[in-house]
């Protein structure tokens, strides 16, 4: 078993059943698109060598997506933007803890879906610590995994996570890194890629990797 893994991260699946936030249809993909995606990790020799996540906790987490992974017999994490629990379209709490009970990973996107990079300390604190106590009411266990609102991190926000006693911290810079890191970095999984762009980057092929950071690294200087 490689001790390196490559991170990727869904958003939506199939209709979105809420309002979509400014850009975020970008994030989801049909149905058919997912379960193409699966089975390309799954033709992998270890397919534990991609490590599957999903953020914002919308519905499709588990009408769509968790049977397709319990039918091919693998796991992922579910980070749960805890603010929207029980709202319509997005996760609802018995349907967390279907989650926990199928063996997924339950983790936190905070509570509001806010850049941590930009808020207060107190504000950042409330958003790791109120959110893993709502989840952990939900799943009966510790929740020690979050991840990252728009990717956007510094190291006041990994100090802060650390701090609040996560485990794991998953980011959207791409990339690889080793089991058990505290660190997970990921690829989006967006809708303008080809079916051929998810599969190389299931791979693992070097070539669309360095494609995705330099995309990323453009990004960043825009926008971060």
């Amino acid at each position: 078993m490689n001790d390196q893994c490559r991170g990727i991260v869904f958003h939506g699946i199939g209709e979105p059943e809420r309002s979509l936030e400014r850009g975020e249809d970008r994030y989801w993909i049909s149905a058919d698109r997912f379960y193409r995606c699966l089975d390309a990790v799954l033709s992998l020799p270890d397919p534990s060598s991609v490590y599957i996540s999903f953020d914002d906790g919308n519905a499709s987490d588990h009408d769509l997506a968790l049977p397709a992974l319990v039918e091919r017999g693998l796991t992922a994490d579910f980070f749960v933007l805890t603010g929207r629990i029980d709202q319509p379209g997005s996760l609802a709490s018995d349907q967390i803890d279907a989650l926990h009970r199928a063996g997924m990973g339950v983790g936190s996107h905070g509570m509001h879906h806010l850049n941590w990079r930009e808020i207060a300390p107190d504000t950042l604190r409330t958003e790791l610590e109120g959110s893993r106590a709502a989840l952990e009411r939900i799943c009966g266990a510790t929740i020690d995994r979050a991840s990252v609102p728009f990717g956007r991190f510094n190291r006041q926000v990994v100090a802060a996570a650390r701090a609040a006693g996560y485990r794991r911290l998953a980011t959207n810079e791409g990339g690889s890194f080793q089991r058990g890191a505290f660190m997970a970095p990921r690829t989006n999984m967006r809708a303008d890629m080809t079916e051929q762009d998810y599969v190389d980057l299931i791979r693992g092929d070097e070539r669309f990797l360095r494609k995705v950071r330099r995309l990323i690294g453009r990004v960043r200087r825009r926008f971060v």
